[in-house]
């Protein structure tokens, strides 16, 4: 569950290494986030060796995708699933990846819809 003024990992090679969730989209009300869900979140810090080739800037304000949360996912065949960190890959106002790679599994979920481009550039699948 993500909400605002969470602090998330970025699992792509934008550059960014961390980010701070300032708004969750979805609807009137809604105070939470989980996996698949889109926020608008703020970079908080770079990664050392990228900081002149970085794809983003300290402050700017991004879309982001949520890819994995510490909160458990059940599946439909009642099998359990959570990762350790909460992390999320950023996304431009095309709602394309900034990124061109993504950094360690993610769901299976992912795999169809809106997002397939993300498991295609993605390492691997859970």
């Amino acid at each position: 569950m993500i909400q605002q003024q969470t602090i998330l990992k970025v699992s792509d090679n934008s550059g960014a290494k961390n980010i701070k969730c300032i708004k969750v989209l979805g609807g009137y009300r809604k105070k939470t986030a989980s996996l698949g869900d889109v926020i608008v979140a703020s970079v908080k810090s770079l990664r050392n060796k990228s900081k002149k080739t970085s794809k983003v800037k300290k402050g700017e304000v991004h879309r982001a995708l949520i890819l994995k949360t510490k909160t458990k996912q059940y599946n439909k065949d009642g099998s359990i699933y959570f990762f350790n960190t909460n992390s999320a890959c950023l996304l431009n106002k095309n709602n394309k990846p900034v990124g061109s790679r993504v950094l360690g599994p993610i769901p299976k979920k992912f795999k169809k819809g809106k997002y397939s481009k993300i498991s295609n550039i993605s390492t691997g699948t859970v």
